[in-house]
């Protein structure tokens, strides 16, 4: 990867990652690649060859990244260029793929529509929320989405409805690579401010249960589903294992959420999702489910270097 193409934006060669994300761990990027803006970023697609990875990355509220780094380039959208924030007619609101969620809640709720308060609980980006159906207490995503703006990998713009995502829980079936641009989501007329006291409510709920004070990333484990078709808690059968306050390292289950892994102060991406896979064994030992990661795990280990 010695030849890369001249870009408007900046191309930073064996980037740190750890700064960029949650978690605070990780190794370099090959190349970190900040498009100035879609054009930008477009162009950047129509060149990489096939065979060159891409990995894209928003706040990296949701992944460990390994020790080892990531290979090829690593793509974040940052900046106002991608994180623009618009209200449309008909309690309809625009929010690029770099905004973060908690801001389209915000400025949802200034213009007086409702339906989007719980991205207020939701750590990440819009373009994250896309590809993960994300969601809590109860809404999801895909329950307000309208459509959205993409690229394929080599560049080429999609419109995207929002029965072209087959959402399901944390999942949609478009294809792999996928990036995102912008979304426009469908609210409701209400009173700014009774939008904000429920907000609020979310807030202080999550401050109550989460330890988002904490070098930590979104919920570790999906929800599973029972074998009578319930979904059950992943925390309360973290819980029942045992594996509250469980150590490894520098990581640790949290005390205050079964369900969240946090980094203690020195912990390694080996130490995390080392944990985590210690969890995931007690868990089917005990109870025989088997929990699926909800946290995204890119890169290499540090011995693949």
């Amino acid at each position: 990867m010695s030849e890369l193409p001249s870009v408007r934006g900046q191309i930073l060669r064996s980037e740190n990652l750890a700064p960029f994300t949650w978690f605070r761990v990780g190794g370099p990027a090959d190349a970190l690649f900040l498009p100035a803006d879609r054009d930008d970023l477009m162009e950047f697609l129509r060149w990489a060859p096939a065979e060159l990875p891409v990995t894209l990355l928003g706040v990296g509220s949701n992944v460990i990244v390994r020790d080892g780094g990531v290979g090829g380039i690593v793509i974040r959208l940052a900046g106002r260029a991608f994180a623009a924030i618009e209200p449309l007619e008909h309690a309809r609101i625009r929010a690029g793929a770099g905004a973060l969620d908690a801001m389209v809640a915000k400025g949802a709720a200034k213009a007086g529509i409702a339906g989007l308060e719980f991205y207020v609980g939701v750590p990440g980006t819009i373009g994250g929320a896309l590809a993960m159906n994300a969601g809590c207490y109860g809404r999801e995503t895909g329950g307000a989405l309208v459509e959205a703006t993409a690229l394929t990998r080599q560049g080429e713009v999609l419109k995207l409805s929002n029965a072209d995502f087959a959402f399901s829980y944390r999942h949609n079936e478009l294809p792999p690579g996928t990036i995102f641009l912008d979304a426009t989501f469908q609210g409701r007329p209400d009173e700014p401010g009774a939008i904000q006291a429920r907000m609020a409510e979310i807030t202080a709920k999550r401050e109550g249960s989460q330890p988002i004070r904490e070098k930590t990333g979104g919920s570790t484990f999906k929800n599973p589903i029972g074998p009578n078709g319930d979904k059950l808690s992943a925390w309360m059968l973290v819980d029942e294992a045992g594996m509250r306050g469980r150590r490894r390292g520098g990581a640790q289950v949290s005390d205050k959420h079964a369900n969240f892994l946090i980094n203690t102060g020195e912990a390694s991406a080996a130490d995390i999702e080392g944990l985590g896979e210690e969890v995931r064994a007690a868990v089917l030992a005990n109870s025989g489910v088997e929990l699926e990661w909800e946290i995204k795990r890119i890169g290499r280990p540090r011995d693949a270097g």
